[in-house]
């Protein structure tokens, strides 16, 4: 059996939980601030502008081929 009373392994867990909770919310906070929408389309505005044009043109080129019809020569 361990020497340690109960009371001090119950208060080096707690204190295990709260560090080990500050670790989460810190990783947390990192990853959020990393793969954020805002953050990477405000670092990457001019990309992610050109995505959005080509995907609209592309919508739009299928969009209106669905809608206009081409007579076949015959």
């Amino acid at each position: 059996m361990s020497s340690l009373p109960s009371q001090d392994l119950e208060f080096k867990a707690a204190e295990e939980r709260r560090r080990l909770h500050g670790s989460v919310v810190e990783l947390k906070s990192r990853v959020r601030d990393r793969l954020g929408i805002k953050n990477n389309t405000r670092n990457n505005f001019g990309l992610a502008a050109g995505a959005a044009s080509f995907v609209g043109l592309i919508s739009g080129y299928v969009l209106a081929g669905i809608f206009v019809h081409h007579k076949r020569p015959q």
